[in-house]
C-alpha cells in the first residue's frame, strides 16, 4: 500500500490463502480471510482481484482436489474472480475445479 501511494499506482493482488492447513505453507488460513479481506478494503491503491494457494505435494493429483475446490468455493463465496493454483503436476485438476491462474514452470522449462 505505501509504495503504491508513494508511486501514484492501484496494484491488483491476490491473497494467498493456507486451505491445507499444513506448516510449511503461507497465507492465511481459511478462519482468517474475512479479516484480512476487511484490512484490504481500507488499502485505496490496492485492489484484491482473488485468491491463491499451494497445494501439498502429493503423487496423486486427486489427492489435491479438495484444496482446490475448497479455495474456488472461498473466492466464489467473496466474489472474487481470480483464483491461482496448480503447478506442472497438477494443474489439469486444478483447472477442473476453476483455476483461472496456473505456475507451470518446470513444464516449460526443463
Amino acid at each position: 500500500q505505501k509504495r503504491a501511494v508513494n508511486e501514484n499506482k492501484q496494484i491488483d493482488i491476490l491473497l494467498e490463502v493456507n486451505v491445507s492447513g499444513e506448516a510449511t505453507k503461507h497465507g492465511f488460513s481459511p478462519a482468517q480471510l474475512t479479516n484480512a479481506l476487511g484490512v484490504c478494503q481500507g488499502f485505496d491503491h490496492l485492489k484484491v482481484l482473488g485468491l491463491m494457494t499451494m497445494a501439498p505435494l502429493a503423487a496423486d493429483p486427486e489427492a489435491v482436489r479438495p484444496v482446490f475446490r475448497q479455495l474456488r468455493r472461498l473466492a466464489d463465496q467473496w466474489g472474487l474472480p481470480e483464483c491461482s493454483m496448480g503447478m506442472t503436476d497438477d494443474f489439469e485438476v486444478a483447472v477442473e475445479e476453476g483455476a483461472t491462474m496456473v505456475r507451470i514452470g518446470r513444464a516449460l522449462f526443463m
